[in-house]
């Protein structure tokens, strides 16, 4: 049996882009009508699942009521928490720390930034939260309401990138792709 998981990623936040992480933004009204737009033509969600983020979680409390789905709330699908890079923009680290952001870039499984979580701590967050998601729902379709690095995480996998690879794969503002998981087969992405 296997769980369909269509995971769509916050819209634009009030702080714009940059290493947001565990930062709590709100989203912007431009971020607001992205995540509507971007759900409008959907249905057949048995539930939806969020990051307890605001970016996330307050639209995802919107929908559940609009559409009448139970939610729920997943510490494991925070964003990585990037230490004293939070709220940095890639441009402002470049002109200060330019090796060590090159080296994340280049395998952010090799280089953690000071004080962020590995990636490798990261990844078992989320591999937690998807055993637990196919214990309770497998056979069910959800939305999931998250962050780019839990999508791009996801889908390197999906797509069988190297994990040197993981910051190759882009997700936009309210982007939504759907995989689909099972414990044999692991996951593969459904192209719509």
């Amino acid at each position: 049996m296997s769980l369909r998981l269509d995971f769509l990623r916050h819209g634009e936040t009030e702080q714009g882009g940059g290493l947001r992480g565990s930062l709590d933004d709100l989203l912007t009204e431009t971020g607001w009508q992205q995540l509507n737009t971007a759900v409008a033509p959907l249905s057949g969600w048995q539930r939806i699942v969020s990051s307890p983020l605001r970016r996330c979680a307050l639209f995802a409390e919107q929908l559940a009521v609009q559409r009448n789905l139970p939610l729920e709330y997943s510490n494991d699908l925070r964003e990585l928490h990037f230490g004293v890079w939070e709220g940095k923009h890639p441009s402002e680290l470049m002109q200060t720390q330019a090796d060590e952001l090159g080296r994340f870039w280049a395998d952010p499984y090799a280089y953690t930034p000071p004080g962020a979580e590995s990636l490798q701590a990261f990844a078992a967050r989320i591999d937690s939260a998807l055993q637990h998601l196919y214990a309770c729902y497998a056979g069910q379709r959800l939305l999931v309401v998250c962050h780019a690095g839990v999508m791009r995480l996801l889908l390197a996998r999906a797509r069988g990138l190297a994990p040197a690879a993981l910051l190759q794969v882009t997700v936009g503002y309210a982007e939504l792709v759907s995989l689909q998981f099972d414990r044999q087969d692991g996951l593969r992405e459904l192209i719509a």
